[in-house]
């Protein structure tokens, strides 16, 4: 039955039969913590009689007797699950049962909960590229794990992100910016969660943005980041906190107020937090109910979200069912009014059972009343004790068969009290049905005497009867005269029912006592007797007298407690030790408290003696295989009983009838070496000193040191259950061979290979360890079509055993995971090309791959799935029939026998209409500029520079460039004459190098010596008729720029125009080819900021 232990429960005593009751059990959730040793499964119940314990787990039948990994106590259903490793076996809902022959108590359900380490996923983001002004959400998805979950933005420096009006994290976590600036480009956006209970605290990797500038800032209206849509509800229960959250982006930066639709003002109790983005109100309640505004507003607009907030109450006992005891034939009424935000609906249960019309017994609802009506006595049985469940009370229902009453009060009892005081006798009785009791004015039977006479005294009976029977206890009354006001002393059997008060002119003299005259006599060796007589006690009598001793060799000047006496006995017979020289005190306590000490008596020595005990609490240790380490607690010096103190140390091997072999030493160890492996010693210690010897030492029994196991488990066998669990089996080790102590049993196992690859490694080995009463485990988390090697060996103290053979397995096939590197290119109006590689984790022979697509422009509307089967040696595919400009989401998985794995997606947009796309080869970043060879000319072309990191095609820029006309530089006969031309100047500048080195020769040579020509150019010039640079002219046929911007004196070709200068990428990543010192550009470059679309 699903009674729970409540305070209403019925007082019925455990001397009547009941059915059980559970008084305690573990809470409805028990998280195993991995730092705690062991996690108890509680569960206590009362009852008689004494009810037996029984489990479910998971709603089956669960034996924790049957587990030799679980530890059971005795008498109680409790059981402990120990932290050996082994605990996500036991994760599951357990409930306990209690029954005895009357029936059954149920516990509520216990989770056993075994939390794991909350691990981010691993995956590889990429930077996040922004316009300056734009908004940009870090989305951090914590792992889930034991709440309370706290999260933290910081950098790989541990240096929070500093949050602002413009900066803020969500509830959620995400890290949310309403518009970007230059300043938060940086490579180290780290979220870590961390799970206080569980002491963990992960970190996701870390997260780039890159915020690109950008000449003009577009300044927009705000509109909302979190949350989505006009409008939301929220409902809570009442009591929880009530969090409200609006995050908006805009530029300039968006304010937040916050209104309640109907008020003039939030109320009192409403906090608004994170720069006015969070609206906290705590313990909420009825009043706190009603429709919410948040709006988000700068200068260019605003926008606004209402918050529907119901407060929910949970159910709550107006009137709570109340335990009964009734007799056989009586109506019972059972009360239970509840109330709640929505109504509540009530429920029972009789026996742990839902009680439904077709009971048995004559039971009718009236509203939220149950009316039980004539219960006969074949019911008892079966109603002895129903417990009714409502929401999280329980009451019990108790029909008692009719029983003789029983009184619980002890017989004989004497009562002692003074004249004119009052005396109270106790007769507590239980009966059903309900007995009588003669003479009491007092609950359950008591009997009050008040201004006590000497009349009064005599023996009493009480009498309790019912229709089953009669029963009686007897009772005396002793009444005692008052005494004298002026004496102190007093009748000790009259107990505590007295007080003693001392006056002098009218001032009470109550106060501590004192002890004076303290003396010890009939010294006898190791016994002395202590008298003293008992000083003034201040009108408060002495209760009791403490005894304390001090020695003057070992601990002088502390004072030891040696023995109490009552507070009427003035002398006590002392024992004591041997070689000590004693002194002796005495203080006295009375109600007030203690007096001071009395004066210490002479010093007493007794005589040396030899010891009366040997050591105790006697330790064996076996630290090396050869060794025994015997240790012991040392006899206290005051226990020496003389000079010389010593220990004999005996041992020898048990069963093959050696003589003891004996040592003597005075500390309180002893090794004990060359002894064989773990073989079974019996140990005595004595202790000895001058005077003589100890009594006769107890025997102990205990192993010599433990060495490695020499043995490996045997019968290793291999049951592969699916493709990542095995079972695997072994026979036990013998214990001859375990040179210890077992300790377990440890299972390491690698993965050699994939099955799709012949080559074998020796892959990270893996170790489980289990209990020495197993020969048998399970093991988890194998991959799938794989082999693996497996060895079993025991281990003790020392460490482990030699392994078992290796046993190789291999697991079959599984889902296979991820495709890697899938990617989309060649992007064209209605095609596009895939690639990927086959997953890293194949699990199995991969059989094909299917692709899946759809259309998911910006619309709520989506296309629908497209599916293609693709054969499994494929890593590309072109696919065709798309729409143009239109955005696509790609999803691929890779399939084996055993099913397909997990898809990876992309998202592509296909180019508008063109025709003919050329694509270059990948540039390098750090390049400023390139060549494009192969163009008609006076045609027309569309230049786009695109990066292949961005998750769709769109372009850094695009522009629009036409190439020059044929003109007369391109035409062949042209080309011809200008070579003939600097041919023939080539042979006239020949003609005049030989001519000059040969001018001696002429007679024009010596007439223009003798007759200078002073116009002639170059006559100083030694370099006559030779190539000057400086006489270079440009030719007037030379060849134009492609759009004809070259002005005469530059050269069309020069290196200067392809990057000598300062020709460099803008930040906004466009291609400038600005040249330093030059007024025209070549009519190739082209323009960042030109978004023109071809």
């Amino acid at each position: 039955m699903s009674c729970k232990y409540q305070s209403n429960a019925l007082d019925i005593p455990l001397e009547v039969e009941q059915l059980p009751t559970i008084t305690e059990h573990s809470p409805a959730s028990l998280i195993a913590f991995p730092f705690e040793e062991s996690f108890p499964m509680k569960c206590e119940a009362t009852g008689n009689p004494g009810p037996e314990f029984r489990w479910t787990k998971n709603g089956e039948d669960f034996d924790p007797y049957q587990d030799p990994r679980l530890i059971t106590l005795d008498d109680s259903g409790t059981f402990i699950i120990p932290n050996n490793g082994n605990l996500t076996e036991f994760q599951g809902n357990y409930r306990c049962f209690a029954t005895n022959k009357l029936g059954t108590a149920m516990s509520e359900e216990i989770e056993f909960i075994v939390p794991n380490v909350p691990k981010f996923p691993k995956e590889i983001t990429e930077p996040i590229e922004v316009m300056e002004g734009q908004s940009v959400i870090l989305e951090c998805n914590p792992p889930k794990g034991i709440p309370p979950l706290q999260i933290y933005w910081m950098t790989m420096s541990l240096q929070h992100i500093e949050q602002d009006e413009r900066v803020s994290m969500g509830l959620n976590g995400n890290l949310y910016f309403s518009n970007a600036i230059k300043t938060d480009s940086r490579r180290d956006y780290c979220c870590f969660a961390a799970f206080p209970r569980i002491r963990t605290i992960v970190q996701k990797n870390a997260m780039s943005v890159v915020v690109k500038s950008t000449n003009s800032l577009l300044e927009r209206k705000p509109s909302l980041l979190t949350p989505t849509g006009k409008e939301s509800h929220t409902y809570l229960v009442k009591g929880e906190d009530l969090q409200l959250e609006c995050i908006a982006e805009g530029f300039p930066t968006p304010e937040v107020e916050w209104v309640k639709i109907g008020f003039h003002k939030l109320p009192e109790r409403a906090v608004v937090e994170s720069h006015g983005k969070l609206l906290t109100v705590e313990m909420v309640n009825e009043e706190d109910e009603g429709k919410y505004m948040c709006r988000a507003k700068n200068p260019h607009g605003e926008v606004v979200h209402y918050f529907y907030v119901t407060v929910e109450e949970p159910p709550e006992f107006e009137i709570e069912p109340q335990s009964q005891l009734v007799t056989i034939g009586a109506d019972v009424v059972i009360k239970c009014v509840v109330k709640g935000n929505p109504q509540p609906s009530v429920a029972w249960r009789v026996n742990g059972q839902p009680l439904n019309g077709k009971h048995s017994l004559f039971l009718t609802f009236f509203f939220t009343k149950l009316i039980t009506t004539c219960i006969t006595r074949k019911e008892i049985k079966r109603l002895m004790q129903s417990c009714f469940v409502v929401f999280n009370g329980a009451m019990l229902i108790t029909v008692s068969p009719d029983i003789q009453p029983l009184i619980l009060t002890e017989n004989n009892l004497r009562y002692m009290a003074v004249e004119g005081k009052g005396a109270v006798m106790h007769c507590k009785v239980f009966s059903s049905p309900a007995s009588t009791e003669g003479s009491t004015g007092l609950e359950n039977g008591s009997l009050e005497i008040q201004n006590l006479m000497k009349e009064d005294m005599g023996e009493y009976s009480c009498f309790a009867q019912n229709t089953e029977g009669k029963v009686a206890i007897a009772a005396t009354l002793e009444v005692k005269g008052k005494r004298n006001r002026y004496s102190s002393e007093f009748d000790p059997s009259i107990g505590d029912d007295f007080e003693i008060l001392w006056e002098k002119d009218g001032m009470a003299l109550n106060g501590t006592a004192n002890i004076r005259d303290v003396i010890h006599s009939e010294h006898n060796g190791r016994s002395v007797k202590l008298q003293w007589i008992p000083g003034d006690d201040h009108n408060s009598s002495i209760t009791e007298f403490v005894i304390e001793f001090e020695e003057s060799q070992h601990e002088p000047g502390s004072w030891k407690e040696m023995m109490r006496v009552p507070g009427n006995h003035h002398s006590a017979q002392l024992k004591l030790h041997s070689h000590v020289d004693y002194r002796f005190r005495v203080y006295a306590i009375n109600e007030v408290g203690r007096g001071r000490p009395s004066q210490a008596t002479e010093r007493y020595k007794t005589p040396a003696s030899a010891p009366d005990k040997n050591p105790e609490n006697i330790k064996i240790e076996g630290h090396l295989p050869h060794e025994m380490d015997i240790n012991w607690e040392p006899l206290s010096p005051i226990e020496h009983n003389g000079p010389g103190l010593e220990y004999k140390v005996s041992y020898r091997r048990q069963g093959n009838g050696e003589d003891w072999k004996e040592h003597m030493v005075k500390r309180h160890s002893f090794l004990v070496k060359n002894t064989p492996t773990f073989v079974l010693y019996e140990i005595k210690i004595q202790a000895k000193n001058h005077m003589g010897w100890g009594p006769d030492p107890k025997i102990i029994t205990a192993y010599s040191g433990e060495d490695f196991p020499s043995a490996a488990p045997e019968d290793v066998a291999v049951d592969v259950m699916n493709n990542t669990m095995m079972q695997v089996k072994w026979a036990h080790v013998h214990k001859d061979k375990l040179n210890g102590h077992l300790g377990g049993y440890r299972i390491s196992y690698w993965r050699l290979r994939s099955l799709l690859d012949s080559k074998k490694t020796h892959g990270d080995k893996h170790t489980l360890t289990f209990s020495g009463e197993r020969n048998h485990a399970v093991v988890t988390g194998l991959r799938p079509f794989s082999e693996y090697s497996l060895i079993v060996m025991a281990f003790n103290s020392r460490g482990n055993g030699p392994g078992s053979h290796p046993v190789s397995f291999k697991t079959p096939e599984g889902v296979p995971g991820e495709v890697a590197a899938f990617s989309v290119t060649s992007i064209q109006k209605h095609k596009v090309t895939l690639t990927w590689s086959p997953p890293v984790d194949a699990n199995g022979v991969i059989i094909g791959y299917i692709l899946q697509y759809q259309l998911i422009n910006d619309t709520e509307e989506q296309g629908s799935l497209m599916s293609l089967n693709i054969s499994a040696d494929s890593n590309k595919l072109h696919l065709q029939y798309l729409e143009a400009l239109s955005k696509y989401k790609f999803y691929l998985r890779c399939c084996t026998q055993m099913g397909c794995g997990p898809a990876v997606s992309e998202e592509r947009t296909t180019v508008p209409e063109a025709s003919n796309w050329k694509i270059s080869d990948a540039l390098n970043s750090s390049m400023t500029f390139h060549i494009i060879e192969g163009l008609e000319p006076g045609t027309e072309y569309t230049v786009r520079l695109m990066t292949k990191s961005w998750v769709d095609n769109s372009s850094i820029f695009e522009d629009v460039i036409r190439t020059s006309a044929k003109g007369i530089s391109n035409q062949g006969w042209f080309i011809g004459l200008m070579c003939a031309i600097a041919l023939l100047t080539l042979i006239v500048l020949i003609a005049c190098f030989v001519n000059r080195n040969k001018g001696g020769k002429y007679s024009v040579k010596e007439k223009e010596d003798l007759h200078p020509d002073l116009e002639s150019p170059g006559i100083n010039d030694d370099t006559f008729c030779e190539y000057s640079d400086n006489d270079e002219k440009p030719l007037k046929s030379s060849q134009h720029s492609l759009n004809g911007d070259l002005k005469g004196g530059d050269s069309g070709d020069s290196m200067v125009d392809y990057g000598d200068e300062d020709a460099h990428f803008h930040e906004d990543g466009s291609f400038i080819g600005e040249y330093s010192g030059r007024k025209d550009r070549v009519s190739m470059e082209i323009k960042g900021n030109n978004q023109s679309t071809a």
